[in-house]
């Protein structure tokens, strides 16, 4: 039995990542903002749930005992400077601070949850920040895992509208549409979630794009 922390376990791929490893009798921890997320499923119940903010890692360093992997899956498509949400802060930042304290822990792997592109109308900063981030995590002392995903799709989906969802989905459904899109394809949320566990199970390529991230979680 493996132990694995979610950073954003309670969000719409970490929560996911938090199912799998529940489902294979790990012992599945997770930090986030806000801590456990409304759902009344069993799995839920066999997580160990934190609330913390991430820039104050005394809060949260403690959940990093004895862990094998770590799962970054925080991120924004959003910002709200006066809230301190910025791209540069929460999909750079947060991802290299936690990796930091991932690698003092002595933590097996780390796995960074980056994107293939950034969204139409979004700052070219969404993208940089996790470029940045996954130049500096590359460096540490530990198996460093990067997916890119294009857009993800699924119930639950918080970031997007319903028919947003609907037109991704349908999009990944639709081969010709789906082969044109290349590093945009849209993938399930349950693909990149069972990728992004299996990664941290069983670290292989350091750098995986869409069609990678597929193979894997067939």
């Amino acid at each position: 039995m493996s132990t694995l922390l979610v950073v954003g376990g309670s969000g719409f791929v970490g929560r996911n990542v938090c199912r799998f490893g529940v489902r294979d009798d790990h012992e599945v921890r997770s930090v986030s903002r806000r801590g456990r997320p409304d759902t009344d499923d069993d799995w839920a119940d066999a997580v160990s749930w934190t609330s913390a903010d991430l820039f104050r890692p005394n809060a949260w360093r403690d959940r990093l005992d004895g862990v094998d992997a770590v799962v970054h899956s925080v991120g924004t498509l959003t910002e709200s400077p006066t809230d301190g949400v910025t791209f540069e802060r929460v999909n750079g930042d947060a991802a290299i601070l936690t990796a930091l304290e991932a690698e003092r822990a002595g933590a097996d792997t780390f796995v960074f949850l980056s994107a293939a592109a950034k969204p139409p109308g979004v700052r070219n900063a969404y993208l940089t920040a996790k470029r940045r981030a996954e130049t500096s995590i590359a460096d540490l002392d530990l198996n460093a895992v990067t997916l890119r995903p294009g857009p993800v799709y699924g119930e639950g989906q918080p970031h997007l509208p319903g028919v947003a969802d609907r037109v991704l989905r349908f999009a990944a459904s639709a081969p010709p549409i789906a082969s044109r899109l290349g590093e945009s394809r849209p993938l399930s949320v349950d693909t990149v979630a069972r990728a992004t566990y299996r990664a941290a199970m069983d670290p292989g390529e350091r750098l995986l794009d869409v069609s990678d991230i597929r193979d894997l979680a067939r």
